[in-house]
């Protein structure tokens, strides 16, 4: 629970609102059996039981209002947990960065979608009970104890039984609880790598074959869930047969005395009421053990991802990056069996477009996240030359101050459900905005050719997309994340095959936004194939990979090729296909809106092209897809 604070408040109200229980309940026998008692032993008018029976309903109400209070606790710390857990794993997987999200991000989007969501049974059901077993068991036994000594030996006697059965069927609850756990996971990966390739499998009529594959590992999770809940109605039976037998042991037990006159009528029936209630948050954590075994498994998933150590990062300040030399210093990243790139010394002079050329392969991609501070490199350094002089080492630069002169533009623009505006100024700034596009973000619409776009959009600016971007065409979500990266104001700008796949006349509106970024006095390093934009460059930086057998079990980010293989390892029907990785995490911040915004895993499939490693995706107030 150090992970969430919501959770610590929870317990610590939790034990009071159950301490206040274990009195009233107390309370509500005492003043039951007061009551009853003289009206059976003595005929009594109802009169003189009046004042009893008055505070006997004061406290049934105050045990209502103690109950809300609880429940409204309960529900509302559930959410705010799994809400700080989600933000902070979030968080922290972004800072682990892409070689790590690369691996992890199909079972980390399950585990932050359905995954997260069985802690809160765990909170809302088997925490509370846990907490009352400890309360008002000890409580209420201790007052039996100073009511009748022979029950409480009765209570004592059989009240273990209890404890030893729940831990023998516990051990069994858990391991499938993280059976099912697992299977979700693997079906969760599975559905998402049948999305990322459904347009191959379509293509090639073969997506019937990961359709059944996707049913048959539903047919899995549903054999594990069921199992899961056998095992827990198992146990709650076990546990209700336990607990009614020790309360009956007690109730024969009280009863003979009464008979043989050994125990008046009214600790008698102090006894017989509040035996039930030793036994009930016993029995109760018993039944809530399966929410509780779901939930552990989840928190032990978020956990085993928090305590993944962080690389470091620096914390020096950032050189103004407007005047600033970008400095390759034998830069090399080692990928699947080679070098990606290979040792790469080259300069990045402000002010000017560079443009990173190579083979498919080679790691510019690669070299463009070094750059970016999203890639810590494997040899050598990134080094920034101040205009002073001054040498900063990138590793040493803190992260937040580097990533708020900086704008990416990947190949596939990260676009949120919302209108155009909300897309190129984030939804704040547009707000503010009041729903009109500045004069500055009508001018950068101009020059990418935006423009165009919205004049044949039925609301203009404010056309509302879907997710990833859907209603625009490939070319348009270009145009319009060019805009967002004209319209900011980072001196750095990185552009990543901002004209693939792209027909003419969109790669000629591409490149105008791209010599509109050059002219206003951008440093732009661009990663290119295509002739026209080679040429549009001022400095070319020759990128090429080395092969390396040691390198043989390294893992390295996702190619681009690997992510559209996915579609064929689907088709052909491979048991355990990995997913295609999503983009990673990243906070994003810009101008006008400071506040952290992780983005979600789950970017779509790469065209071909070159090795693209998943790298975080973000927006910012600044118009950018790319760093704070």
């Amino acid at each position: 629970m150090r992970y969430a604070r919501a959770a610590r408040r929870y317990i610590v109200t939790t034990a009071v609102t159950g301490t206040l229980t274990a009195g009233l309940l107390v309370a509500q026998a005492y003043l039951v059996s007061r009551a009853v008692s003289p009206v059976v032993t003595h005929p009594t008018a109802p009169g003189a039981v009046a004042t009893l029976a008055t505070c006997l309903a004061a406290v049934v109400v105050a045990r209502a209002v103690v109950l809300l209070v609880q429940e409204t606790l309960a529900h509302r710390a559930a959410r705010d947990t799994v809400a700080q857990l989600r933000r902070r794993v979030l968080e922290h997987a972004a800072a682990l960065g892409p070689r790590w999200q690369a691996t992890h991000a199909a079972t980390t989007s399950t585990l932050l979608t359905r995954g997260l969501d069985d802690i809160e049974p765990y909170l809302t059901r088997y925490l509370p009970q846990l907490l009352m077993s400890a309360t008002v068991t000890p409580a209420v036994a201790l007052v039996m104890l100073t009511q009748d000594l022979a029950s409480t030996v009765a209570v004592v006697l059989t009240i273990p039984l209890i404890p030893v059965f729940m831990v023998l069927i516990g051990r069994l609850t858990q391991q499938h609880s993280r059976d099912r756990l697992a299977a979700m996971e693997r079906l969760g990966a599975q559905v998402l790598d049948l999305i990322a390739g459904l347009p191959t499998l379509k293509a090639l009529g073969r997506e019937q074959g990961p359709a059944a594959r996707v049913e048959q590992l539903g047919r899995a999770y549903n054999r594990t869930t069921m199992s899961t809940l056998r095992v827990a109605f198992l146990s709650g039976a076990v546990l209700e047969f336990l607990t009614t037998l020790s309360v009956a042991v007690v109730a024969v037990e009280v009863g003979f005395r009464l008979v043989y006159g050994d125990l008046d009528l009214a600790t008698g029936l102090l006894v017989l009421m509040v035996a039930p209630e030793v036994y009930q948050p016993l029995r109760q954590v018993g039944f809530q053990f399966h929410a509780s075994a779901g939930g552990t498994a989840a928190a032990q998933a978020v956990f085993e991802i928090l305590q993944v150590p962080l690389p470091e990062t620096g914390t020096g300040p950032c050189p103004d990056l407007a005047t600033a030399t970008i400095e390759l210093d034998g830069v090399a990243v080692a990928a699947r069996g080679s070098w990606a790139p290979a040792p790469l010394s080259a300069t990045i002079r402000p002010g000017r477009l560079t443009a990173l050329a190579g083979p498919s392969g080679a790691g510019k991609t690669t070299t463009s996240q070094v750059v970016l501070g999203l890639l810590r490199p494997d040899r050598g350094r990134v080094l920034v030359r101040g205009a002073d002089g001054d040498l900063a080492d990138l590793a040493g630069i803190e992260p937040s101050a580097w990533w708020e002169q900086v704008t990416w533009v990947p190949q596939r623009p990260v676009l949120s459900p919302g209108t155009v505006l909300d897309n190129v100024m984030g939804p704040e700034a547009a707000g503010r905005a009041g729903g009109q596009a500045p004069p500055e973000v009508v001018s950068a619409a101009r020059a990418t050719g935006l423009a165009e776009v919205l004049a044949a959009l039925p609301d203009g600016w404010l056309t509302r997309i879907g997710q990833g971007g859907v209603g625009l065409s490939v070319g348009q979500r270009q145009r319009l994340a060019l805009t967002r990266a004209l319209a900011s104001t980072t001196p750095l700008v990185v552009l990543d095959e901002p004209t693939a796949h792209l027909d003419a006349a969109s790669e000629a509106h591409v490149l105008e936004a791209v010599r509109a970024l050059m002219e206003a006095g951008r440093t732009v390093l661009v990663i290119a194939h295509r002739p026209a934009l080679l040429a549009l460059a001022q400095d070319v930086i020759t990128v090429h990979s080395e092969p390396d057998p040691a390198l043989a079990g390294v893992q390295d980010a996702p190619t681009a090729g690997d992510r559209l293989a996915a579609g064929d390892r689907l088709a052909a029907g491979a048991p355990d296909a990995p997913t295609a990785p999503g983009a990673g995490l990243r906070r994003a911040s810009g101008a006008a809106d400071r506040s952290a915004a992780p983005t979600a895993p789950g970017a779509g499939p790469e065209p071909p092209g070159g090795r693209t490693p998943a790298g975080p995706a973000t927006t910012s107030a600044h118009a950018a897809e790319g760093a704070r």
